[in-house]
């Protein structure tokens, strides 16, 4: 017998609005009755059986020959939009299979990876995923959906959105350095020692695309970054001796307009630093491009935000004094964000001040230690995402998380506390070298281990449901 049965249904019927719709629909799933309302059907969306069915059951019953367990839980998570507590003795492979033939998947995936469940102080490592091959992870990306990339060697490891089902496959890059999910099945990938951005599909593993500088000898890929419109890619001479950044259309990857193009003078170290970083300013429609050079003198290193509209650069922070070892912005604090290489401090600037004389501000004890001038590195290999409204940062093995709490008074007063993650974990961890977020999860990956972490806040919906 199908799936389903009763009245055949017309094309025009899907969701028609004009046609007469009952009070309460009836439905037989694997002989079990349920009824519900047709606006709690239409919920599933234009594309689901579900919502033929507000028209389809006038004068009769309709059967669906499944599971009746399985559908009271997709039925409640459309009356609900999240998962009742029973789902957590079901195997999620069943309950994913279910919501795919009702083609519902996408309400599935909202109500266990929702970003709005993201609670910085209740992450809790729940998942360890190996990958294969002896290389470790040299580049992450996360999907708002929960989906992550992972290269390692000349390998890309996808995970789905469950992070139940993976597959790998081979590139033409000896390593990847940049890597970036635009959209569920297309990545970008690029390599600082590799010609192009090559533009791959995720389910299949081939290349789309590639993406070059037009310029007379090859170049390779420092740094990739998107936002909604726009694909950036900064690219370096192969004889070190010139750079830019390349603005592309996202659908189409045509190349649209050239930012910041430097050639090298000289021997001055500051000269023409190629972007590492490519950050998304959503809230002023701005391009972050920042970069470092490490020298027998010291560091130094440039941060610039540009207007790509116009392809002017509206604001330049040189960096020399305990220079970066990375940077991010978050909207969701109006900041920019550092961890200096000498002291390891974090610091903040306004982005509503870049044009005036705003100095960096510590968020710590301050820099002691680059007055005190021990030589020492304190922040190398560190990492800094900001993410929500919180700025999480990479110190060895574990992770920071600086959130801001509004003070009392007539005018309140944003301070930064700091909270660090992982102190119950066993002593000797490898140190983190990659850190990414996506939907309300955080990953990451640590030094010469063959696998990345997965963290999620105890108070999501089901952290451990069925992974474990």
């Amino acid at each position: 017998m199908p799936p389903f049965a009763g009245p055949p249904l017309q094309k025009t019927q899907f969701c028609h609005p004009k046609r007469e719709t009952p009070n309460i629909i009836t439905l037989n799933v694997g002989g079990q009755i349920f009824q519900t309302s047709p606006q709690t059907l239409t919920l599933a969306g234009p594309n689901s059986l579900l919502c033929t069915l507000t028209t389809s059951s006038l004068g009769s019953i309709p059967f669906i020959d499944r599971d009746p367990d399985l559908f009271s839980i997709l039925l409640t998570l459309l009356r609900t939009g999240t998962l009742p507590s029973r789902a957590k003795v079901l195997d999620p492979e069943d309950l994913i299979h279910e919501a795919q033939f009702y083609n519902i998947e996408h309400l599935l995936i909202s109500a266990i990876t929702d970003p709005s469940s993201f609670y910085p102080l209740n992450l809790q490592k729940t998942l360890i995923l190996p990958i294969n091959g002896r290389d470790s992870p040299s580049a992450i990306a996360t999907h708002q959906d929960g989906s992550v990339l992972v290269s390692h060697g000349s390998k890309i490891t996808a995970f789905d959105w469950s992070l139940r089902r993976k597959t790998s496959f081979l590139t033409e890059f000896p390593a990847i350095d940049s890597l970036l999910f635009l959209s569920p099945s297309v990545a970008a990938a690029g390599a600082s020692d590799y010609s192009g951005v090559k533009i791959l599909d995720i389910n299949s593993g081939l290349g789309i695309k590639t993406l070059n500088w037009d310029n007379p000898i090859y170049s390779t890929v420092q740094a990739i970054g998107a936002s909604p419109e726009f694909l950036f890619a900064s690219f370096e001479s192969c004889r070190k001796n010139s750079n830019l950044i390349q603005v592309f259309d996202r659908e189409s990857f045509r190349p649209l307009i050239d930012l910041g193009h430097e050639e090298k003078q000289g021997v001055e170290i500051g000269s023409a630093i190629p972007a590492t970083k490519l950050n998304w300013v959503s809230s002023q429609a701005l391009l972050m491009a920042s970069g470092s050079y490490s020298g027998p003198f010291g560091c130094v290193g440039s941060i610039k935000l540009w207007d790509i509209r116009s392809g002017s650069r509206v604001a330049e922070i040189k960096e020399n004094e305990d220079c970066f070892a990375d940077v991010t912005v978050n909207d969701g604090i109006w900041g920019l964000f550092k961890v200096g290489l000498v002291s390891g401090e974090v610091y903040m600037m306004d982005l509503r001040r870049l044009g005036s004389s705003e100095r960096w501000v510590s968020l710590g004890e301050g820099c002691s230690k680059v007055m005190n001038g021990n030589g020492k590195r304190e922040g190398v290999n560190s990492k800094i995402v900001g993410h929500g409204n919180s700025v999480f940062c990479s110190r060895g093995e574990n992770v920071e998380v600086w959130s801001e709490v509004l003070m009392g008074g007539k005018e309140k007063e944003g301070v930064f506390r700091k909270n660090v993650m992982g102190r119950r974990e066993k002593v000797g961890q490898s140190k983190i070298t990659q850190l990414d977020f996506g939907g309300n999860r955080m990953v990451l990956a640590r030094k010469d281990e063959q696998a990345i972490e997965v963290w999620q806040g105890s108070g999501t919906n089901f952290v451990n449901w069925g992974w474990n």
